[in-house]
């Protein structure tokens, strides 16, 4: 498309090159053909008085007759020393016309001064424009990425120039993004040491009682056995957790989307928090207005549900309720999980869905996982989530499913 209205451009540009020399052409031609008119017919009236001064009685009807007739007579001008098929009788038509070519030929070297200075000028500035690309791929060679938009017009090689720019920012962003992305896996995989270390040194610590002391108390055996068994569990949520959320950033799984209800989502969530509930003596309050479906995978709709309301039941007091508030609109189905436990500060509220971080108040078993993984599973269905909470008097988390 662009090359087409560049060459429309130019053409447009010949086009009018040639109309206006045509045109000077035509008006060149047009005074020389009248100049041959007035000179000859001033000859003709000055022959014409003559005859009518030597030859009264001859009529005008019979001169306009001669004048008007088309045949050919005798080349009478022979016996003057002129032939009317090559030479001209009138000397200052000659005149004339040896003006107008000279005229012709100035038009003709002006016509070519022109277009060669266009043509000239189009390739300088064409150097111009290939000297100034050479710079700017210099300039991107030595990490100087800025591009003077104030230079830039609307020939090709502006635009190759914006190209080539484009290209090579986005290689940039291209080799950044993979430097940032090898600093994300450096950091995780420090994270997951960190994470996993803690637990690991405890079991081995507790296995080398273990097998150091083979008259060791049952009883405290037996706790050791269960903490082992409890650290087992924890690395083993934690590498499941991880592997789910990389699975996640790196776009790897398949999703089973279908119209689904809200209801059937928070009813299956509910159950899955049952048993923390009869534990910690925490009653779950739904007030569902909820009536549209939302177009997710279900399964893991449940599970990032599952994550936010474990962690509202873990963070409530003893006998307190977690409510469950669902509505719609136009735009999105809503659903809000209150708990009136512990709360966060600020800090945490900011940081509390990245990955590994643990609020002040979080418990020993907490590996700062579930939020982020709950947060990276509502967005993949067109989801948001954002979290307010005051220190002490609870915490709200808030999920929108906007309609496609």
């Amino acid at each position: 498309m662009k090359n087409k209205l560049y060459l429309k451009k130019y053409l447009l540009q010949s086009l009018f090159i040639i109309i206006i020399f045509l045109a000077l052409f035509l008006i060149v031609n047009n005074i020389e053909y009248n100049q041959y008119k007035k000179t000859f017919n001033y000859k003709i009236n000055a022959i014409l008085e003559t005859v009518q001064e030597e030859y009264p009685n001859i009529k005008k009807e019979e001169l306009i007759k001669i004048l008007d007739s088309k045949e050919i007579s005798d080349n009478i001008l022979l016996e003057y020393g002129y032939d009317i098929e090559k030479d001209s009788f009138i000397q200052q038509n000659n005149n004339i016309s040896f003006t107008f070519n000279i005229v012709k030929g100035m038009i003709l070297v002006i016509a070519f001064v022109v277009i060669t200075y266009i043509f000239v000028k189009s390739h300088i500035e064409s150097d111009k424009e290939i000297e100034k690309i050479i710079k700017c791929i210099e300039d991107i060679n030595h990490k100087n990425y800025e591009l003077k938009i104030d230079e830039l017009s609307e020939d090709k090689l502006s635009i190759l120039k914006q190209e080539i720019y484009k290209t090579t920012i986005m290689l940039k962003e291209n080799a950044e993004n993979s430097l940032k992305d090898k600093v994300d896996l450096k950091n995780a995989l420090q994270d997951i040491s960190h994470q996993l270390k803690t637990p690991l040194t405890s079991i081995s610590i507790m296995l080398e009682n273990i097998i150091d002391d083979p008259e060791m108390d049952n009883d405290v055996r037996q706790n050791f056995i269960k903490q082992i068994k409890r650290e087992i569990t924890n690395i083993s949520f934690l590498v499941q957790s991880i592997l789910k959320l990389s699975k996640f950033e790196s776009n790897t799984i398949d999703f089973n989307r279908k119209e689904v209800s809200i209801k059937n989502i928070i009813n299956e969530t509910i159950r899955n928090v049952s048993n923390l509930c009869d534990l910690k003596d925490v009653e779950i309050k739904v007030n569902d207005k909820c009536k549209n479906n939302i177009y997710c995978d279900s399964k893991w709709q449940v599970e990032a549900i599952t994550n936010i309301l474990k962690n509202a039941v873990e963070y409530s007091d003893s006998g307190s309720k977690v409510l469950i508030e669902c509505e719609d609109n136009n735009l999105y189905s809503q659903i809000k999980i209150i708990d009136y436990g512990k709360g966060m500060d600020k800090e945490d509220t900011l940081n509390i869905f990245k990955r590994f971080y643990k609020g002040k108040d979080s418990t020993k078993d907490s590996i700062g996982i579930g939020l982020s993984l709950s947060k990276a599973i509502i967005e993949e269905d067109n989801g948001r989530i954002a979290v307010e909470s005051e220190k002490n008097k609870g915490t709200i988390f808030t999920i929108k499913y906007f309609y496609k």
